[in-house]
């Protein structure tokens, strides 16, 4: 049984998930409701939203995309009074909410697919969302672990940064509990308590870790020294002599108890009850079959009927047990202390800093902005909210779930937006206190999955021989090359959903667009299972590899064939190519995507320096990438495998309800009347019916109302 079965089964046993979540969101509100009274609130608060506009949010915020027709049907066929907790529960449960908040951590952690274990790393974070592996115990094994690039993923994360103490240091405060201790690195924090000895406290906790990369084999990895790096005072404040090993010291503050708080006392039921459930689930043989087994073996042995001697098999038992790698890959204690010091319970740093940044991605605004700038003089808004909000993460395990299912079933998160009205001031104020959630963009990674969705590009549309194209272009082949030789070398330069990466370990090609151009919207998928499964039996080293393109290997075919030194020459070649596009989902895409890309342009970040957050700004070049990109093309192209295409070109052919299909595919709401007739209007001046349903689809898909959360 899978650990998040193991968990809901302890979670049951002590009461119903749906109804202390909805207690727990219910409190969040009283809190937002009596600061906001308190502080004398003159200002209207905005009514929940319908049913529609709360399907379209909370599917594009839990699992990345808008819905299809048939989900929306689902949702209205259920019972009014429970159908938001019941598509709540669903949406936990839907493989995509993985995808998704792999997403929210990749962005979080930095994990980048060219870092050093990257892709290794980003697929242990996908496992450990999907097994509801606690956020405390994952970011305990990825501070803490050494090891071999890819083959143990969590050492990804130091490596990532090339084990750099002083890095370091910043990165674990500033990622696991907002603080932005790296200020204090060249003098005491300017603008906060820490001082440049507590940085220096804290990067000791990283100064035996190294960083290693073999000459011969390009193989990384990361172990502990004897000697720290890290000395005191800093280099250059006095002779070198008088520089002395700096032994390490978590500066931060955690909370001190006379009697044990009721979060944490909730915290340890929880972790019994899990406990408990496992060894149950186990149900191992008793005592009295061991000992029978035990007797049965021994006979065995002394009648030599045995398959290898008692001795034989304690030897391989041995050997199997050494662990050849244990001197290489050493633990650090350093980093275990401060591993545990961050995670512990008590250190409200750490949970105040994951629930501001959930609170963020689903409401739109934090209680701390930015997210990752916890200090004295930059306080929260509404802090009980806050804290009640991290004591319900801590106490249940720290399961992102239960805090995602708590944060979207509150009022807070299902508000309107201010009134249209509303001037740039009072809309500010509103949507600070939270009587209006704040307009947001989607994600990049949503954005582009919803136009895919919109567009049913997930899969073929199309019937075979509906898009063929004739190609000509200029290829590089061996001199001598046949006719059809030729033609089959060019096809290998961009085969449908294949290239260049195609047949990794983990990887699939992106679809590949005619002629071999490079498209600015497709990208590399990473199956994460594989990555994981290939790094069990060996590492994945997915940043230096170098892929053999499929023409390479084709002209090293024909060299082999012909014998001798090859030679090129250009030939210009014509081919016909069926291109029938089919879309990845850009959340299992390698990320960060290069640049230029559909994600990077739409604000996705580097994640290269700390606190590279994303960017929602509108520029000319998003807008020209949704009017004249091929993504947007392709998703308002109506194919004849597709429901709309009956509606336009069938035997008994119904616009209106095309253009309403459009609505309910594209933006999740039927149209006014007004829009019916203007679409009506917009089909009839096209040169066909089918053009112009993907002109209005087009048109949809377009508008700010696409791209903005209702």
């Amino acid at each position: 049984m899978k650990r998040i079965g193991l968990i809901c089964l302890a979670l049951v046993a002590m009461g119903s998930l749906t109804s202390l979540s909805a207690h727990a969101a219910g409190r969040v509100d009283e809190l937002i409701a009596q600061a906001n009274k308190t502080a004398g609130l003159k200002l209207p608060m905005q009514p929940l939203v319908d049913d529609p506009t709360f399907l379209r949010r909370i599917y594009v915020d839990m699992i990345g995309r808008i819905p299809t027709e048939a989900e929306v049907r689902e949702f209205a066929s259920w019972p009014v009074q429970t159908r938001r907790e019941q598509l709540v529960d669903k949406l936990l449960k839907d493989s995509r909410f993985t995808d998704r908040w792999t997403v929210f951590y990749a962005d979080m952690l930095r994990l980048r697919s060219n870092a050093s274990g990257g892709n290794a790393l980003i697929a242990y974070v996908h496992q450990a969302v999907e097994q509801g592996m606690p956020y405390d115990e994952m970011t305990r094994r990825m501070i803490s672990i050494n090891g071999k690039a890819g083959k143990i993923p969590e050492a990804g994360f130091v490596l990532s940064d090339n084990a750099d103490p002083l890095a370091m240091a910043s990165i674990t405060s500033q990622v696991f509990m907002g603080i932005r201790i790296g200020c204090a690195q060249c003098h005491d924090h300017p603008f906060d308590v820490w001082t440049r000895k507590d940085f220096y406290d804290m990067a000791a906790y990283f100064g035996k870790t190294r960083r290693y990369e073999s000459q011969l084999t390009n193989v990384v990895y990361s172990t502990e020294m004897e000697q720290t790096a890290i000395l005191w005072p800093p280099e250059g404040e006095v002779p070198a002599k008088e520089r002395k090993p700096l032994n390490p010291r978590f500066p931060f503050e955690v909370v001190s108890y006379a009697q044990k708080p009721e979060y944490i006392t909730r915290l340890e039921k929880v972790r019994k009850a899990k406990a408990d459930a496992i060894l149950a689930a186990r149900k191992g043989p008793s005592i009295d079959d061991l000992l029978a087994e035990s007797s049965q073996n021994a006979n065995q042995v002394a009648s030599g009927r045995s398959g290898e001697g008692a001795t034989t098999k304690e030897a391989k038992k041995d050997i199997r047990g050494i662990d050849i790698q244990a001197s290489l890959y050493r633990k650090s204690e350093y980093r275990e202390q401060l591993a545990d010091a961050i995670t512990d319970p008590r250190n409200r740093y750490f949970s105040r800093a994951f629930v501001n940044r959930v609170w963020k991605n689903l409401i739109g605004r934090g209680f701390v902005e930015p997210v990752d700038d916890f200090r004295e003089d930059n306080e929260p808004v509404h802090p009980a909210a806050m804290d009640y909000l991290a004591d319900e993460f801590v106490a249940s395990d720290y399961d992102l779930r239960t805090l995602v299912r708590l944060v979207v079933t509150s009022d807070a998160y299902q508000r309107a937006h201010a009134p249209r009205d509303a001037d740039e001031l009072t809309r500010g104020e509103m949507e600070t206190n939270l009587l209006a959630t704040p307009m947001r963009r989607m994600i990049a990674e949503a954005l582009f999955d919803s136009v895919v969705t919109a567009g049913h590009l997930f899969e073929v549309k199309h019937s075979a021989g509906k898009n063929e194209k004739t190609i000509v272009e200029k290829v590089r082949v061996p001199k001598g090359a046949k006719p059809g030789e030729l033609v089959k070398a060019s096809s290998l330069i961009a085969p449908a959903g294949g290239g260049a990466m195609a047949g990794m370990a983990g990887m699939s090609a992106p679809m590949a667009m005619a002629g071999g151009s490079y498209s600015l919207e497709s990208g590399i998928e990473v199956d994460f299972g594989a990555v994981l499964k290939e790094a069990a039996k060996e590492e994945v080293e997915v940043e230096s590899m170098q892929a053999m393109s499929r023409e390479e290997i084709e002209a090293m075919r024909m060299q082999q064939e012909r014998g001798g030194r090859m030679q090129y020459e250009e030939k210009t070649v014509t081919r016909v190519v069926d291109d029938n596009p089919v879309y990845n989902t850009s959340l299992r895409m390698q990320s960060p995507a290069p640049n230029g890309h559909f994600l990077q342009v739409f604000g996705q970040p580097n994640r290269s320096d700390l606190g590279d957050l994303r960017e929602d700004n509108a520029s000319m070049r998003q807008a020209l990438m949704m009017l004249n990109g091929r993504l947007s093309h392709e998703a308002a192209r109506v194919g004849d495998l597709e429901p709309m295409y009956k509606l336009v070109a069938g035997k008994s052919p119904d616009v209106e309800a095309a253009v309403k299909l459009a609505y309910l595919e594209i933006l999740t709401r039927r149209p006014s009347a007004e829009e019916i007739s203007e679409a009506k209007q917009i089909v009839a001046d096209a040169t066909s019916p089918l053009e112009g349903i993907a002109d209005l689809r087009w048109v949809l898909i377009n508008c700010n109302e696409f791209r903005f959360l209702p």
